[in-house]
């Protein structure tokens, strides 16, 4: 399993952890309370973040070697 595919399950049960969360909470506190909105927009934070880590290609070769590299030839930037 690569990184990018451990981090997509890891966000996906934090959100069927925050999920769980407010509808215990919605169930306890009522649907129309502030704590039952708060429990909600924190699912909707976490699935903003996994659209966003989705969204995100990941790095080539060149582009690692040039974080772990920064002086080296090939990763020098020039103005033009």
């Amino acid at each position: 399993m690569t990184n990018i595919q451990e981090k997509e399950n890891t966000i996906q049960e934090q959100i069927q952890e925050e999920v769980e969360q407010a509808r215990n909470i919605c169930d306890i506190s009522g649907g129309n309370s502030a704590e039952c909105a708060a429990a909600w927009d924190a699912v909707e934070e976490l699935q903003a973040e996994a659209s966003h880590q989705r969204q995100t290609k990941p790095k080539n070769s060149l582009e690692k070697y040039c974080d772990d590299n920064p002086d080296a030839d090939e990763c020098r930037l020039y103005d033009d």
